[in-house]
């Protein structure tokens, strides 16, 4: 039981890592396939670009239908690992606490 209960843990923290590195990696795919797509996403108004605002750029367009629209296997794989790893975090983080409060 203790292994499940820190492997659940584990793949929690795991999986809210894996979304945080995805915009991070469809930003590097869009830089590298589609640039003149990311002109449009990348410069700044005032200052430099930097990690933050690269990772809260690429929130809204993650969000947005412009990705799948390019028709990108690789982008939408990202873009799926971006959507559904924080659920599965939480739902492994969830799962952690349920077997602590349950096996007290």
């Amino acid at each position: 039981m203790i292994a499940l209960y820190l492997a659940l843990l584990a793949s929690g923290v795991g999986l809210f890592v894996l979304s945080y590195v995805a915009p991070f990696r469809v930003a590097a795919l869009l830089r590298r396939r589609y640039p003149e797509h990311w002109q449009i996403i990348a410069p700044p108004e005032h200052g430099g670009l930097s990690g933050f605002r690269i990772w809260a750029r690429m929130q809204q367009v993650l969000r947005s239908p412009a990705l799948p629209a390019l028709d990108d296997a690789a982008i939408d794989r990202w873009r799926g690992i971006w959507r559904y790893s924080q659920w599965l975090g939480w739902l492994c983080w969830l799962g952690a606490l349920a077997m602590r409060l349950w096996l007290r």
